[in-house]
């Protein structure tokens, strides 16, 4: 994924300002920055939620900028959101079917085939394992822990197949014991399923025991680039994150 020149204004607020990078295939790339920065109006309009003012957006070489975020997805680019956006009153496993039915634009028919589709639920089951959820694939959504649900969240992006899946704080809310969990998960499917994950994140024990490359986003402009223990040293850096400790 790359991004050239992109910049978000909301009226005459410029949230992202010129924001140009390039994630590679396969590296674990975080953007960080503290509340306001801009990370998540950069994910919105990479993913299409809503079109940058100017700059571009490429995809595997190809000008996304400003596609829907349906169209955007089905070429590859997923993504999970900062607030848990699944569907609470569906179970674990239905929730997977939902995403596997839209990638196969099978929802015309959506309740026969989450009833009685014998396929659908085996490779929904499937992923479901590989989220460490499988005695729990039945469980209403909104009868699950914070940590569970934010699994489920991260199990939605993954099962439509993508090529890159986009974290927006994956371990927000939860406690010490969780968030290690998460990132064992990401880690596992990252081997497993061969995606390259690009995350925000506020932990900063999570960003640099995790992260091959970080991106520093600081005020809608990037501020530092490189690998964890350079962004560690870096002063700049320092600066923004509380009177110089990171």
């Amino acid at each position: 994924m790359e991004t050239s020149g992109l910049t978000r204004d909301f009226g005459k607020f410029r949230a992202i300002k010129d924001v140009s990078l390039q994630v590679e295939k396969g590296v674990l790339t975080s953007l960080i920055g503290p509340n306001g920065a801009g990370k998540t109006t950069f994910y919105n309009c990479v993913t299409g939620k809503f079109p940058p003012t100017s700059g571009r957006v490429l995809f595997k070489g190809e000008d996304i900028t400003g596609l829907p975020a349906h169209a955007i997805q089905q070429m590859g680019l997923s993504r999970s959101f900062q607030i848990v956006n699944i569907f609470q009153e569906l179970s674990v496993v239905d929730n997977i079917k939902a995403v596997l039915i839209a990638k196969e634009k099978k929802n015309w028919n959506f309740i026969k085939l989450v009833q009685k589709d014998k396929a659908l639920h085996d490779e929904a089951l499937e992923i479901v394992e590989k989220l460490g959820l499988k005695e729990k694939y039945n469980s209403i959504c909104n009868e699950l822990s914070h940590g569970d649900r934010r699994r489920v969240d991260i199990g939605l992006a993954v099962a439509s197949n993508p090529e890159m899946i986009l974290l927006d704080e994956p371990t927000a809310g939860m406690n010490p014991n969780e968030t290690i969990e998460v990132m064992d998960l990401i880690n596992h499917l990252r081997t497993d399923t061969g995606a390259t994950f690009f995350l925000t994140e506020h932990d900063m024990d999570v960003v640099f025991s995790i992260s091959e490359r970080i991106v520093v986003l600081h005020q809608g402009s990037i501020i530092a680039d490189g690998k964890p223990d350079d962004i560690k040293a870096d002063h700049s850096v320092q600066e923004v994150y509380l009177g110089g400790v990171l």
